[in-house]
C-alpha cells in the first residue's frame, strides 16, 4: 500500500510540471452523454483563426486597402481542421464548433463608416449555394465535418436569411420582388424593426412576401458561367415539389441553406439577425432543418453521432435570460422558442457576473432554465464579435472569465481568444473591428502567462465537457463558508464543486452528492482523495476543486 501511494504522489508531482497548453483529456471507458443544453461551443471568425492555406488568401481581385482588420487575413476552413486534427479543441473541451458563415461574399468592397470593408465576416452574402473561395471548397468543408466529428465535435454554420451583401459597384442589387433598400430600420417598434434594412445599403429580403418570384438574373447567368445552372433548376423544381412552398424568396434561400445539412452532414444553425425577420420565418426554416437533418441521419446511419436533434440557436440581439420566452419590441412581444429555437443567445451574462455574485448568478440561472425555460436552453457569452462592450475588454480577468463562463448554467460559447487573452484593444480600428484580430497562436506558445491561462480554460473546459451535470443539472448550494462549494447533479451525473476556496488545504462537505468510501478526482489538481465523515480534504495549490467520482 505504501508503495502504492508513493508511486501515486510521484505521478501527482509530475503532472503538475506538464507543460500548460498541452493538458490531455482523460480517456472516458463509456461513452459520454452530451445535450445541446450543457455544450461547450467554440464560435470563431472562420477568416481569422487558423491560415492552413495560403494559396486562397485572394480571390475576385480584393486587393483594395480596408480600414484596420476590415480586409480579409487568410483564415480558413482547412485551418480548422488542421486545429482539429492537433487536438486543440479537444484539450479545450469543446464539443461543438459555430463558425461564420462560409458562403460566396460580394466581390467589391464597401464603407459603412468604419473603413473600406470586405465581406472577411461572412454575413455579406453574394451566392447561397457557392462557399466563397477564401474559406476554402466544399471538399474542405466536407473533410472539416469528417473530422471534426471522429472527434467528438459538432459543427454549427451560420444562416442569414434577413438580408444579401450590400451593393457595390461588382455586386448589382437583387430585384425589387426579392429585396427592399429602404426605409432604414429604426427600431423603435416591431413594424420599424423588421420590413426595413438593418443598415444602409444592406437590401433586406422580404421575407414576408409569398409572390412567386424569379431568380435574380445576376445569379442565373453566374451559375450558367460556372456550368451549373440547369442542376442548380432541378434541385428546386424538386424542392418546391416536394414542399408545396411558394417560390418566394425566404424558401428558395431556404432550400439552399438546408443543403448544407444534407450535403454535409452539420449539425446545427447559429442564425444571424433573428428578430428583424418575422417570426414565422423561422419556424418555417426549423421544420426544413429537420426534415433535411432527418434525411441525412437516414442515407448516412453510421456517420450519426447521436440522438439529438438539429439545433438552431438564434441571434435576438439583446435577448436575455430575464425576459423568459418573450422578447419585447416595445409595442409587440414574440416568443421566439415554440416551434423554432432550441436556443437564445443570452447578452445578459456578462452584466449578470459584473453585477452579483457568484451565488446569486449560478441561482438565477438554475431556476430560470427550470421553469420559464424548461426543455429550452440559453447560450451564454462574456465576448463576441459584435458586442462592443465585452465582460473583459482589458483582459485583466481571463480565469474569472472562464470560471463563470463554464460554471453558470446553460450552453457556453467560448470565443475564439477567450481563452488566451486575444488582445480586444486594437489600435486603429474603428468599430467592432477591434475585436476581431487574429487568433493570437505564437502567444500561445511563447508566454508563459497565455499557457497559464489556457490550462485553467482547458481544466474547466474538459470538466464540463465530461459532465453535462455542469452546464444542464440542477444546481444547490452546499457551502458559502470559505468559499463557494455546490453542487450539480443531472440524473445519475454528479459533481461536487468549490470556487473562491483558500490555496493548500481545504476540506470540502460533499454528503449531499458522494458517500462516505467513494473515491472521488479533483479534476483541477489531479488528485484522488476518499470520502470520510462527508467530507474530502484536498490539498492543493489552487482555489478551486472539481470533484467527480471516480
Amino acid at each position: 500500500m505504501k508503495n502504492i501511494l508513493f508511486l501515486f504522489l510521484i505521478a501527482t508531482i509530475f503532472s503538475c510540471k506538464e507543460k500548460p497548453s498541452v493538458i490531455k483529456p482523460k480517456k472516458q471507458l463509456t461513452k459520454k452523454e452530451f445535450v445541446w443544453e450543457g455544450a461547450n461551443i467554440y464560435f470563431l471568425l472562420t477568416d481569422r483563426f487558423n491560415n492552413g492555406d495560403t494559396s486562397n488568401d485572394i480571390n475576385f481581385e480584393r486587393t483594395k486597402e480596408t480600414g484596420k482588420l476590415r480586409g480579409f487575413e487568410g483564415g480558413d476552413i482547412k485551418g480548422i481542421t488542421q486545429k482539429i486534427k492537433e487536438g486543440y479543441f479537444t484539450k479545450l473541451g469543446i464539443n461543438a464548433i459555430w463558425m461564420t458563415p462560409v458562403v460566396e461574399q460580394i466581390h467589391g468592397e464597401t464603407d459603412e463608416g468604419t473603413g473600406v470593408s470586405y465581406g472577411y465576416h461572412g454575413y455579406w452574402t453574394k451566392d447561397w449555394t457557392s462557399i466563397d473561395p477564401n474559406f476554402g471548397t466544399k471538399e474542405e468543408l466536407k473533410e472539416l465535418v469528417t473530422i471534426a466529428h471522429k472527434n467528438g465535435i459538432r459543427v454549427l454554420l451560420d444562416a442569414v436569411i434577413n438580408h444579401t451583401g450590400p451593393v457595390t459597384d461588382k455586386d448589382p442589387v437583387w430585384p425589387s420582388d426579392w429585396v427592399r433598400t429602404g426605409p432604414e430600420c429604426s427600431h423603435d417598434n416591431y413594424e420599424n424593426t423588421i420590413t426595413c434594412t438593418l443598415v444602409r445599403n444592406l437590401p433586406d429580403i422580404k421575407t414576408e412576401s409569398n409572390e412567386t418570384v424569379a431568380l435574380p438574373p445576376q445569379l442565373v447567368a453566374k451559375w450558367k458561367d460556372e456550368g451549373r445552372y440547369e442542376q442548380e433548376l432541378q434541385e428546386l423544381d424538386a424542392f418546391f415539389e416536394r414542399t408545396g412552398h411558394p417560390r418566394a424568396p425566404r424558401f428558395y434561400i431556404m432550400k439552399w441553406l438546408t443543403d448544407y445539412i444534407t450535403e454535409f452532414g452539420i449539425d446545427g444553425y447559429r442564425v444571424d439577425t433573428v428578430k428583424h425577420t418575422e417570426e414565422f420565418v423561422w419556424q418555417e426554416f426549423k421544420a426544413e432543418c429537420d426534415v433535411a437533418f432527418t434525411e441525412y441521419k437516414n442515407q448516412n446511419p453510421e456517420k450519426v453521432l447521436d440522438d439529438n436533434n438539429f439545433y438552431l440557436v438564434g441571434e435576438v440581439y439583446n435577448y436575455a435570460i430575464s425576459h423568459g420566452k418573450a422578447y419585447s419590441f416595445g409595442d409587440k412581444k414574440v416568443n421566439y422558442f415554440d416551434q423554432a429555437f432550441n436556443s437564445l443567445v443570452n447578452f445578459e451574462l456578462k452584466w449578470n457576473v459584473k453585477q452579483m455574485e457568484e451565488k446569486a448568478v449560478f441561482h438565477k440561472y438554475d431556476s430560470i432554465l427550470n421553469t420559464e425555460l424548461k426543455n429550452y436552453g440559453i447560450l451564454n457569452y462574456m465576448t463576441s464579435h459584435d458586442d462592443g462592450q465585452p465582460f473583459d475588454k482589458e483582459r485583466q480577468m481571463s480565469y474569472k472569465t472562464a470560471t463563470m463562463l463554464f460554471l453558470t448554467p446553460g450552453t457556453a460559447q467560448v470565443y475564439y481568444g477567450d481563452e488566451s487573452a486575444r488582445n480586444l484593444t486594437i489600435e486603429g480600428t474603428v468599430g467592432d473591428a477591434t475585436l476581431r484580430s487574429f487568433m493570437n497562436w505564437n502567444e500561445i506558445q511563447t508566454i508563459e502567462e497565455t499557457q497559464k491561462i489556457l490550462t485553467h480554460w482547458q481544466k474547466l473546459g474538459q470538466f464540463r465537457a465530461n459532465h453535462m451535470a455542469v452546464g444542464a443539472g440542477r444546481h444547490a448550494l452546499i457551502s458559502e463558508e470559505n468559499g463557494l462549494v455546490f453542487s450539480r447533479v443531472r440524473n445519475e451525473d454528479k459533481v461536487v464543486i468549490g470556487i473562491n476556496l483558500a490555496e493548500g488545504n481545504k476540506v470540502i462537505t460533499v454528503s449531499s452528492v458522494f458517500k462516505d468510501g467513494d473515491i472521488v478526482n479533483d479534476f483541477y489538481s489531479n488528485q484522488s482523495i476518499k470520502v470520510k465523515g462527508g467530507q474530502v480534504a484536498v490539498n492543493s495549490d489552487f482555489d478551486i476543486v472539481l470533484l467527480e467520482k471516480i
